[in-house]
């Protein structure tokens, strides 16, 4: 499978595609944004749709306070 946060977007459809932490659709083309951060030995990852979903999420970081 292509990572479906690559550039390179082939192979990725609907189904396979990660899908937004604010609404649910598939993160996928131009517009999808990730957040990424380390809790304890993993790596935590939350997909976004869009900058408009990525500014709506409650961020759940610890280092986000909350």
């Amino acid at each position: 499978m292509v990572d479906p946060t690559s550039d390179l977007e082939e192979d990725v459809d609907e189904e396979s595609a990660p899908r937004c932490a604010s609404c649910g659709d598939p993160a996928l083309g131009v517009g999808r944004r990730t957040v990424t951060w380390v809790d304890g030995d993993d790596a935590v990852h939350r997909h976004f749709c869009s900058q408009a979903c990525r500014e709506a999420w409650t961020d759940e970081r610890p280092s986000a306070g909350g």
